[in-house]
């Protein structure tokens, strides 16, 4: 499961049954039963934010997916494939990192140049 702006303590509850090897991301291989019943607690908890479950399964990608709420990324079902769908920066939004230091970006063009 993966957990964005939801409560602290969903995340305490999940993790009596799940392992948090980074901050709101949980793996386990729970019973289906146990899967439903922590799937069902992540939405009654989520308010404002979003949760994303996988698991394994005997499908063509091996896996099945749900989510509920918001999510900075959603997975869009094209012919049969799970594929990741990131928003896209609206043009007037410039990032403000920097990589590298000598790279160049061209206002103009919003190309970057290294070298």
């Amino acid at each position: 499961m993966i957990l964005e702006n939801t409560p602290t303590n969903l995340k305490g509850e999940l993790s009596r049954w799940l392992i948090e090897p980074k901050s709101g991301v949980f793996i386990g291989n729970p019973s289906a039963r146990i899967r439903d019943r922590l799937w069902q607690k992540a939405i009654e908890k989520c308010k404002n934010g979003g949760v994303l479950q996988i698991w394994t399964t005997h499908s063509p990608q091996g896996f099945s997916y749900r989510y509920y709420g918001k999510l900075s990324r959603q997975i869009v079902d094209i012919e049969g494939i799970a594929l990741v769908s990131i928003p896209i920066k609206n043009a007037n939004e410039k990032s403000k990192t920097q990589l590298n230091p000598k790279c160049q970006s061209d206002e103009k063009s919003d190309n970057i140049s290294c070298g």
